[in-house]
């Protein structure tokens, strides 16, 4: 019984050992392992990072979002045409609204100046042709005159003024009408230079400058004079 103990520890003390380095280097091998599926699980991510498309923020300012607008720059001729056709329409058409009410005023006060020109032409050219036709039942002129006036002896004082009267209105009508056409070709014009002048480049590279400058005399010799230079920077 005794040695069957001796034995048994003998055993112990040889077993212990041999079985804790066998754990250890069990734990090794498990360390092993997971140090190596962490490093590919750690090289795997790395490869998708590379691979993924680069992701760019997004602006966050709000004009940066608005989609910019393309420079809009007129047709001249169109402009022309569409001013010819109906006045006002080329300056609809390169956007410059604000000379519409100009336009539109001098039409019509050029249409109005030349209705009242026109109807008092009219009247006073009735009442002189009543004045000199020797007809007494034909008395337009009395129109313009005042109650009970009496025209004896008078007539051929009235006869000036009148024909005077009627020439100041024929020729205000007829400057009204001239007038009438100049707005109208004013706005083909303006239609037309506002058009050609849209992509006219106003910045602040184009200027002029004045220097002094020494000026050479090729013909004589020796002979230099004092001037002005004027250059234009385009």
């Amino acid at each position: 019984m005794y040695a069957q103990q001796t034995t048994v520890r003998k055993d112990s003390i040889v077993n212990i050992p041999q079985a804790k380095k066998h754990r250890i280097e069990s734990n090794k091998s498990h360390q092993a392992l997971s140090t190596a599926d962490s490093l590919d699980m750690v090289n795997k991510k790395n490869m998708k990072e590379v691979t993924s498309p680069l992701s760019v923020a997004a602006p966050t300012d709000s004009l940066s979002l608005q989609k910019q607008k393309p420079l809009f720059i007129p047709n001249p001729g169109r402009a022309t045409w569409l001013a010819a056709v109906f006045p006002g329409a080329g300056q609809i058409y390169n956007r410059k609204y604000w000379k519409l009410p100009i336009i539109y005023g001098g039409l019509v006060a050029c249409t109005y100046a030349l209705s009242f020109n026109n109807k008092y032409y009219k009247d006073y050219s009735k009442a002189y042709v009543d004045l000199t036709d020797g007809n007494s039942k034909t008395t337009s002129y009395l129109n313009f005159l005042s109650p009970n006036y009496d025209i004896t002896g008078k007539e051929d004082w009235l006869k000036k003024v009148f024909k005077q009267k009627k020439d100041s209105y024929r020729r205000y009508r007829d400057m009204s009408i001239f007038s009438f056409i100049g707005v109208y070709l004013v706005s083909i014009i303006d239609a037309y230079v506002d058009a050609e002048l849209s992509s006219f480049d106003i910045s602040p590279d184009i200027g002029m400058r004045i220097n002094p400058a020494v000026i050479n005399d090729n013909h004589s010799l020796g002979n230099n004079a004092l001037g002005v230079q004027c250059s234009i920077k385009f």
